[in-house]
């Protein structure tokens, strides 16, 4: 009972007005290119200084929150994650939104968000001691393995050829080492350059990949860049509400892969969502509709971004470990507040910490609201913009997004050219999301293999390193399944068509 009654301070009308500012700014921010969770929360963070412990979690947890299902917008209106989770968003929401259903998309998003975004708060609420020793059991090898398995859903994030897909991601891989290697420190494929040794800077290269091919295309064709809808039809709510009852085993399938992931410290959002997406289509009847506009796609990557933001609390506040980039920032405030992460969050400041929770609740079921208003306009506004206006301002946006990453003008650069190549080998088939996966996972794998490699030089075994753990042996199976599972599917369609042509 006073666990409740700490949350219960939650609902304090400062705390409530913290909490849908937060929400607000954290949408806003989210949904503008470039300008990712990570950068909302560190903007802000000067603001919450002043405040109580509880209030400037209240508010940096609002603004993660807001931030992380605010990049769904661009995501599904513009083809452009406004942050990297979102990335495999644009997958289905951006076709939606191309056929007239962009309203539909924004509601679902919306909806999935909350139901991940409680799920997560949940998760933080009741299994925050007992997950974070998984987080404990993961070494480099771990990493390494989970990375070669994240670069196997390649096969499901390939329109098309798988072929051309692991080319793709053999290029992200390739971009990943541009730079000072993760171990050692050797510099590589830098031509020269100083502005290359911090490697190729992962949101430019995103907002390059995603955003400049789209541009292009708005100005290469005359028609509307979205097609309106044909009638009024408001928010869509009932609509959306019953295809979230129709995925209501993916929407809880995808919250709880976000858990999962987010509790392994350094994997991120972004991996996340691309796994649960992964699943979603792999358990679909219908997975030949993703990547075309399926609602399900959207509810895999939303569910699982916002369960997300509980889950990587998770490790945060017990091991003092960051589950994700944006847990970092707010453990710095933390540390500035006077706070130390560990047991005694759930013990000694078990006040701050369930009250911290009770608002995370709270900026979720907020998120409902503003997130239905807010997205009704947004649709309206961007299918009503010409397109005289509306490549500007993006563009406009895009480059401030991503000089404003690390006040460098080399990065926007690196966006344009990429942004270019990007465009020409979508051209030949190889799309950008493999090439994005590659660069995400190049250096978790880098660095889990060469750590892997020394622990088993200096054990006198690389091999028991590398096999004979029960952690890697259970991801080494995992990747094999997820290997052999669309080469059985592929073959048991084939062996179908072949009997139904002989009938």
């Amino acid at each position: 009972m006073e666990i409740l009654g700490f949350m219960a301070d939650a609902l304090s009308p400062i705390n409530l007005l913290l909490a849908v500012l937060g929400v607000a700014a954290g949408i806003v921010i989210g949904a503008l290119p470039g300008l990712s969770a990570t950068m909302a929360v560190a903007v802000l963070v000067p603001v919450t200084f002043g405040m109580p412990t509880e209030m400037a979690l209240i508010m940096l947890g609002a603004i993660y929150t807001g931030a992380i299902y605010g990049g769904s917008y661009a995501a599904i209106l513009i083809n452009t994650p406004g942050t990297p989770s979102a990335i495999a968003t644009t997958f289905d929401g951006y076709p939606m939104a191309r056929r007239g259903d962009g309203d539909l998309a924004v509601t679902l998003s919306t909806l999935s968000s909350v139901i991940g975004g409680l799920v997560g708060a949940v998760a933080l609420l009741t299994l925050a001691p007992l997950l974070a020793q998984i987080a404990l059991k993961f070494g480099p090898v771990e990493y390494f393995w989970l990375a070669i398995f994240g670069l196997t859903m390649i096969s499901a994030l390939s329109e098309g050829s798988i072929l051309k897909g692991f080319i793709g991601a053999g290029f992200g891989l390739l971009l990943s080492t541009v730079g000072v290697s993760v171990i050692g420190a050797d510099i590589r494929y830098t031509f020269g350059s100083q502005f290359l040794l911090g490697g190729v800077e992962i949101i430019s290269a995103l907002i390059g990949l995603y955003c400049v091919p789209v541009l292009i295309d708005l100005v290469a064709t005359p028609s509307a860049h979205l097609k309106p809808p044909e009638q009024k039809r408001g928010m869509r709510l009932a609509e959306g509400v019953g295809l979230m009852c129709k995925g209501k085993f993916n929407a809880l399938r995808s919250s709880v892969i976000g858990v999962v992931v987010a509790i392994m410290p350094g994997a991120g959002g972004s991996i996340a969502s691309l796994v649960s997406y992964s699943e979603a289509r792999r358990a679909s009847p219908h997975s030949e509709r993703f990547g075309h506009g399926e609602p399900d796609g959207v509810i895999a990557t939303e569910t699982t971004n916002n369960a997300v933001v509980g889950g990587g609390f998770i490790p945060t506040f017990v091991l003092g470990i960051p589950g994700t980039p944006p847990d970092a920032v707010i453990l710095g405030a933390l540390l500035v507040q006077g706070f130390r992460t560990g047991p005694e969050m759930f013990t000694t400041n078990a006040q701050v910490t369930y009250t911290f929770i009770g608002g995370l609740f709270i900026a979720t079921l907020v998120m409902l609201p503003l997130g239905l208003l807010i997205g009704r306009y947004a649709f309206k506004s961007i299918v009503s913009i010409p397109k005289a206006l509306l490549v500007p301002s993006i563009a406009f946006m895009t480059i401030i997004g991503t000089y404003a990453i690390r006040n460098n003008p080399f990065d926007v650069v690196v966006m344009v050219v990429l942004g270019v190549l990007g465009w020409v080998l979508s051209r030949y088939g190889i799309k950008p999301s493999p090439i994005v996966l590659g660069l995400i996972l190049g250096p978790i794998a880098e660095q889990g293999f060469v750590q892997g490699y020394l622990m088993g030089n200096a054990s006198g075994s690389v091999m028991a390193i590398f096999f004979g753990r029960p952690l890697s042996l259970a991801i080494i199976a995992l990747i094999l399944i997820s290997v052999a599972y669309p080469l059985w599917r592929a073959g048991r369609g084939r062996s179908s068509k072949e009997a139904a042509h002989e009938h």
